[in-house]
């Protein structure tokens, strides 16, 4: 068996997921299959550009569904796996875990096994130049202390959360599958994206909507937790280098060199809602800002040194946090239909449920 110029997207129609596709067709790249079950998170709206676009095939459908997967691999031949699929959200995996484990430890295992069994199938020249790629978290590595280094791909693997914990569980499955098996794996491990398309739930875009209406900005704790900020597309564009030229069986640490405190992005957030929507019965929105109870073993910082894949792969970040922000702000603000779009019943449920306790 040969392979296409194709590939196959798990989680195509999240935000992640959905930058990468577009950015991948932008590009010129080849096809795409994109397969995602469509959860609250996954939105085909974030692919209203490719309608029509042959290159896209997107598929409604489970990664834990070893028939369909299996199925996929061999009708459409993809060259390469980039598996983006998972639950993501920390809040969501402390109320309710098994969701977690199923999708990202059980889902995983299913993608692996079945493109192994894939990948054995085809020629020598083609196992050769098959990929698959695993999309991963800098939250596996645990916590940082103010004076700590940077997360570098050979730091010791200490998840606090359950989602980290499921995230850490898939990148030690997927390493297994390349030492055992020989599977040709490349893992990456980003910090915190944010930009177009995120899920209304996530603290940027949160921030950036409730700023806009007048709402409360719940900042939990007392706003120092740290992270490091990447911009969405400058992750696209290190997946691309990865699976071009990355080595295979290696790990890549991916950031933004964007370190910031959590109450420093709320404000600039204000700031930005204040200047991009003027009110002035409103005032200066960071007035909003409502310190709430802190969540269970929330980490206090996480950084990432990215000179890896700097150095072996040429890739740095293009975009440096403020500009990124600022572009952030203004795409939600003029896009507030598919805002609208994604705030259903099931989304006012989890902000009532996750918010209204801390608020009170």
């Amino acid at each position: 068996m040969q392979l296409n110029d194709t590939i196959v997207v798990t989680g195509g129609a999240g935000f992640i997921g959905s930058n990468f596709v577009l950015d991948w067709l932008a590009g010129s790249g080849g096809r795409v299959v994109n397969l995602d079950l469509l959860t609250y998170a996954g939105n085909p709206a974030n692919l209203a550009a490719l309608t029509g676009d042959a290159r896209h095939v997107l598929v409604r459908g489970d990664i834990c569904d070893p028939e369909l997967v299996g199925s996929l691999f061999r009708e459409h031949r993809p060259r390469a796996i980039v598996h983006f699929a998972a639950e993501s959200h920390v809040d969501r995996s402390i109320v309710g875990p098994e969701a977690f484990l199923r999708t990202n430890i059980h889902g995983t295992f299913v993608l692996l096994e079945q493109a192994k069994q894939y990948w054995s199938d085809l020629d020598e020249e083609s196992r050769r130049d098959f990929r698959f790629l695993h999309v991963s978290t800098d939250e596996v590595y645990g916590t940082l202390g103010p004076d700590d280094p940077a997360f570098s791909e050979t730091t010791p693997y200490a998840p606090n959360s359950p989602y980290a914990a499921s995230k850490a569980a898939s990148d030690h499955l997927v390493r297994a599958y390349h030492h055992t098996f020989g599977l040709p794996v490349l893992t990456t491990n980003c910090s915190n994206n944010y930009g177009p398309y995120q899920f209304p739930e996530k603290l940027i875009p949160l921030m950036i909507l409730n700023a806009l209406e007048g709402k409360p900005l719940p900042v939990y704790g007392d706003g120092a937790n740290v992270r490091d900020w990447l911009f969405v597309k400058d992750h696209c564009s290190a997946i691309r280098a990865v699976l071009e030229r990355g080595r295979v069986g290696e790990s890549y640490n991916i950031g933004g060199n964007s370190e910031r405190k959590n109450l420093d992005v709320v404000g600039a957030i204000c700031d930005l809602v204040d200047e991009l929507r003027q009110d002035a019965a409103m005032g200066s929105r960071r007035k909003l800002i409502t310190f709430v109870k802190d969540r269970p073993g929330h980490d206090r910082r996480y950084a990432i040194d990215a000179s890896k894949v700097g150095r072996e792969l040429g890739w740095n970040p293009a975009e440096n946090f403020e500009d990124g922000l600022r572009r952030t702000v203004r795409w939600y603000l003029e896009n507030m239909d598919w805002v609208e779009g994604v705030r259903t019943g099931a989304y006012l449920k989890w902000m009532e449920q996750n918010y209204s306790e801390r608020l009170s």
